[in-house]
């Protein structure tokens, strides 16, 4: 890929290539006759959710995109496709009588997938949801009911039951359940460690799940259903801000280089591990000191070290085991093909419009890059409270 591109053409390619193949598989039922499965040697039951992690994780991360209908002309065509393919993978995905139909009760995992289609659900209402014939509704319905069977673990996974009842309130479903949402942001209001950043569970976690998982989702959750209690709406705040002071952070792990330190677990998601990034720029709440030229430049730096390592993708396609290219031993034991495409997380921005600062102004230096080249700057502070 050149790197002549303009920034928002670049991202393009870097979707349609991470996307094209679960989506195009995904509309004709035939995910799973088509996505390979590369797993960890000896966990050989990573087919029974792979399919589900790649249908929930891609729609998550593309879903800003796919709704965002004031998008530049020449991405229309792309974009109207891609709708098109994820309405239909939806409907076969949740259609009991579909060879693709996934997987949403069996083990432990699917409540974690189940949570990530809820959140593209919520990410594009019109496109995803509304987009949808009543019968796959109904359809959709019933796949994310089912997995309440499953109980979450006591730490991030609160949030995947959590915004799976989120969704159903959305939905107007009665028997959405406000405990399991009541349950999971009082319990992270509990976790919270300061600096912008909460325990994964009690203990704190050096990894990248404030960005995969939980500030993300305590985010789009209080957007969904804060409104309707107090409390909750008591929260939006200062949530927000945490987050905020997390993107800076995430801002300044960016090198010069465009490298980013590979702590912790699950880093073959890849660029997904800066989703708040990300997400604050698609949400127009960047802090102070990170610009929105910065954070775009910074963001393209990381994709393009990642997508263009080789081996990211195989011969078919799909997305590789890896964190700088094809890496099984960065494989844990839940981690399989359809895990990978969280990647696509990092991709929020390009639900903004062409013509938003993020893409319209010229490229800057982000804050490593600016400190490194010996430019001065002001200190960073840690956020109290």
């Amino acid at each position: 890929m050149s790197n002549t591109q303009p920034d928002r053409q670049y991202w393009i390619t870097v979707l349609e290539r991470v996307a094209r193949p679960v989506l195009a598989a995904g509309a004709q039922g035939q995910l799973r006759a088509s996505m390979p499965v590369e797993a960890a040697p000896g966990m050989t039951d990573r087919a029974e959710y792979t399919h589900l992690e790649a249908v929930g994780r891609l729609l998550c991360g593309i879903a800003p995109w796919l709704e965002n209908q004031d998008g530049p002309a020449e991405e229309a065509d792309l974009r109207a496709d891609f709708s098109d393919l994820a309405r239909r993978m939806i409907a076969a995905g949740t259609d009991p009588s579909s060879p693709d139909f996934l997987n949403f009760t069996r083990g432990g995992q699917p409540v974690v997938d189940a949570a990530f289609l809820a959140q593209a659900l919520l990410r594009a209402p019109q496109t995803l949801w509304h987009g949808l014939d009543a019968l796959t509704q109904q359809n959709v319905i019933a796949a994310l009911r089912s997995s309440r069977v499953i109980r979450p673990h006591f730490n991030n996974w609160l949030l995947f039951s959590a915004i799976v009842e989120a969704f159903l309130f959305h939905a107007g479903v009665e028997d959405a359940d406000p405990m399991r949402i009541d349950y999971a942001i009082r319990q992270h209001e509990q976790w919270y460690l300061g600096d912008g950043h909460y325990g994964d569970g009690p203990e704190f976690h050096w990894d990248y799940y404030n960005a995969f998982v939980i500030q993300p989702m305590l985010l789009d959750i209080l957007d969904a259903v804060g409104d309707r209690y107090p409390e909750w709406a008591r929260l939006r705040e200062p949530m927000e801000r945490r987050a905020q002071r997390y993107a800076a952070v995430q801002e300044r792990l960016i090198s010069p280089e465009g490298t980013y330190p590979p702590i912790g677990r699950s880093l073959a998601y890849r660029f997904g591990a800066f989703q708040v990034l990300a997400q604050m720029a698609l949400r127009r709440q960047l802090p102070e000191d990170v610009s929105p030229a910065a954070a775009r430049s910074a963001l393209t730096a990381v994709i393009r070290r990642q997508i263009e390592a080789p081996g990211t993708f195989d011969d078919g396609g799909w997305l590789h085991i890896g964190f700088a290219g094809h890496q099984p031993g960065l494989g844990e034991r839940y981690i399989s093909t359809g895990s990978l495409y969280l990647c696509s997380a990092g991709l929020l921005p390009l639900g903004l419009p062409a013509d938003d600062p993020f893409w319209a102004d010229p490229e800057t230096a982000w804050t490593a890059k600016r400190i490194w080249a010996g430019e001065d700057a002001p200190c960073d502070h840690a956020l109290y409270g």
